[in-house]
């Protein structure tokens, strides 16, 4: 009986039909951008101690990268043209993933007052 190596195709699975019916995660994810650290830092501090405070699971916070916008202007129109002057403006920012927030959550976040200068923004995913 003559032997042959047929190789088995095995069927490919997509990601989505990996993840079960009944598993629906509703993460609020909450991106906050700030010009300094330390109020960015303080910020995202009272988001957690809110969502703690409501026993929510909490992912987070993750630091994103900073960016750098870079500023070069002349320092002078007429004599000293040549000479230039640099000036940049840094946006940190940091990612905190809420997963399966209840009502009181959402709403102690809503109503939170944080300081100026500090930018959040709120998804539903």
């Amino acid at each position: 009986m003559p032997t042959t190596d047929k190789k088995v195709k095995k069927p490919k699975v997509s990601k989505a039909s990996t993840k079960e019916k009944g598993d629906d995660k509703v993460v609020l994810r909450i991106r906050v951008r700030a010009y300094e650290s330390k109020i960015l830092d303080a910020s995202v501090k009272q988001i957690m101690d809110t969502a703690v405070r409501y026993d929510a699971n909490i992912v987070g916070p993750v630091p994103l990268p900073t960016e750098i916008k870079k500023y070069t202007v002349n320092r002078s129109p007429f004599i000293y043209k040549n000479t230039r002057e640099q000036f940049e403006i840094r946006v940190h920012k940091r990612l905190i993933d809420i997963i399966n927030p209840n009502a009181k959550t959402v709403e102690s976040l809503t109503n939170l007052s944080l300081p100026s200068g500090v930018d959040i923004d709120v998804k539903m995913l």
